[in-house]
């Protein structure tokens, strides 16, 4: 997903929502801090949105259902919005007040609220998928994390395994 469409999906989900902001926990979150492509966030055609404020969910169900995958926004456009609460992505406490705001012309009025890179990379590295491990790489490669940050903030998730914390450790050291 290129800026142009990630730019229209955040217009297209903060008007299903009636909300002037939407909260990016996705991969696509990384426009906000870069404003060249990186190849391995053009892969993907969909956008992880939530509302700040959807504790059952239906906000998620209501991008979904609108604008999501299989939808006609999706057939008319080759990409979509996949609603997700904030609860979908592991994050290191303190992830609100880094948020990184994107606000442009494309947004319509609609400010896309983004995960910090290093908060992003955490999250995908937990969840440890594939796809997840190869963007992970490449914020490491393109320096957009350091090795110092992403190590006080996996101190900073709380409720995650012994397992899982060492694996994360041991991506952190191996990028």
């Amino acid at each position: 997903m290129n800026k142009v469409q990630f730019e229209h999906a955040i217009h297209a989900a903060g008007a299903i929502l009636g909300d002037n902001e939407v909260l990016v926990i996705g991969s696509q979150a990384i426009h906000a801090s870069i404003d060249y492509k990186l190849e391995e966030a053009e892969r993907s055609i969909e956008v992880d949105v939530s509302s700040l404020n959807d504790a059952d969910g239906s906000k998620a169900d209501l991008i979904d259902g609108s604008i999501g995958e299989l939808s006609i926004f999706q057939d008319t456009f080759g990409y979509y919005a996949q609603g997700v609460t904030p609860q979908t992505a592991t994050l290191p406490d303190g992830w609100r007040d880094r948020l990184i705001p994107y606000l442009r012309p494309g947004t319509n009025g609609v400010t896309a609220l983004c995960l910090e890179p290093h908060d992003l990379w955490l999250s995908k590295a937990v969840a440890a998928r594939p796809k997840d491990k190869e963007y992970c790489r490449a914020l490491m490669e393109r320096g957009l994390v350091d090795e110092k940050t992403l190590r006080q903030r996996l101190e900073m998730v709380e409720d995650l395994s012994p397992v899982v914390r060492k694996q994360v450790s041991g991506f952190i050291k191996s990028g």
